[in-house]
């Protein structure tokens, strides 16, 4: 690992970033895993996935691969990463494929890198591997050019905290080669990977987005990024965000959508989010208010900051909301088509833009496969 291993600390974390399968992520991770053995570092191989690729497998040759856990559920065997057995091993650096990966029910956590964050709170460092279309932010956007809705995601602070993102790139005309060659899948699997992710156009695509995620991961960690400043008495003074965003939540089906915009945005602005959702007086425990329930919670995963506030007019109480807390930005939800006629003054989107004149007021309009 280019930087020194955890030690007595948290383990530090590095991605190897790609936008596909094949670009060469796995065989990247240990090639690096190599090279630090060699260097005298203890490393250990918590789970590789190689898919037959045989130039995968050979690297992970004379590397010390710690047994996976076998899991039984609905009559079947499935082999998962033993993270216990790991945090007992203690080893410096460990590398884990497949960051986004969902484990079998019945499992300790629901996903790998929940256990990625087992081992670096045991000190271990850790090397893994994931596709920029598993970033839950950018989930609405990769269904949108694909037509694919990914099932597994990392959220995005928990990207945020690797200490290095490393891009693994591959133009998309030689990865398509790859694939033709058999040695991104069996040759059964070609063809309907061509029919999904494995298009010029959509390869194309979804590597600028790796390219731009990377761009905005090393702005993060740019020694001349702004920060925290330092006072001539060596105290650290934290600057308060510019931005500071508000997401409407309601009952739609495209909050999902407009709470990852909003989240993404004030990532790239580095600036505080809050997801507000609105209830009438007194209906905290109703139908009204459970319906609100699943996208909060949604918005707490990605770290934001959620209040619900009782109001018997909701833009007033979004507004007053926005104001006494300094709020820069409000994402809104489009009316529905239905409300279109009616758009005039009353509807709860146009009456927070006319009370918010002097924020700015975004509205999202849903995407035409859905909001997720």
């Amino acid at each position: 690992m280019s930087a020194a291993p955890g030690g007595n600390g948290r383990g530090r974390l590095k991605i190897f970033l790609g936008y596909a399968a094949g670009v060469g992520k796995t065989f990247r991770m240990l090639d690096e895993a190599r090279e630090l053995r060699e260097a005298g570092h203890e490393v250990v191989v918590g789970y590789f996935e190689p898919h037959g690729r045989q130039d995968t497998i050979l690297r992970a040759e004379g590397l010390e691969l710690v047994p996976r856990r076998r899991i039984e559920y609905r009559g079947r065997v499935f082999d998962e990463m033993d993270t216990e057995a790991i945090v007992a091993r203690r080893p410096e650096i460990c590398a884990v494929d497949e960051f986004a990966h969902t484990n079998v029910p019945g499992s300790a956590r629901a996903k790998r890198w929940e256990d990625v964050v087992v081992l670096r709170d045991a000190g271990i460092d850790v090397l893994t591997t994931m596709n920029v279309q598993h970033l839950e932010s950018l989930n609405d956007k990769v269904q949108e050019f694909t037509g694919v809705k990914v099932r597994e995601t990392v959220p995005d602070w928990v990207v945020k905290e690797a200490d290095e993102v490393l891009l693994i790139d591959l133009p998309p005309r030689a990865l398509l080669n790859r694939l033709l060659r058999g040695v991104v899948y069996p040759p059964e699997k070609v063809a309907r990977a061509m029919e999904s992710f494995f298009t010029e156009p959509t390869l194309a695509a979804l590597r600028e987005l790796a390219l731009r995620q990377t761009a905005h991961e090393l702005e993060l960690r740019h020694p001349e990024a702004p920060g925290p400043s330092v006072t001539s008495s060596g105290a650290a003074r934290v600057l308060e965000p510019l931005e500071r965003i508000l997401i409407h939540v309601t009952d739609s089906p495209a909050t999902a959508a407009l709470i990852r915009r909003g989240r993404r945005v004030a990532d790239y602005l580095r600036g505080d989010c809050f997801a507000v959702g609105v209830v009438r007086p007194g209906a905290r425990g109703d139908a009204a208010a459970g319906a609100l329930a699943p996208h909060l919670e949604f918005a707490r995963r990605l770290h934001i900051e959620t209040r619900t506030l009782e109001g018997s007019d909701a833009a007033e109480a979004l507004a007053a909301f926005a104001r006494a807390n300094a709020i820069t930005q409000i994402f809104l939800p489009r009316p529905p088509r239905r409300a279109l006629a009616l758009l005039s003054k009353r509807h709860t989107t146009m009456r927070v833009v006319a009370l918010a004149h002097d924020m700015q007021v975004t509205v999202v309009a849903e995407r035409g496969r859905g909001g997720g």
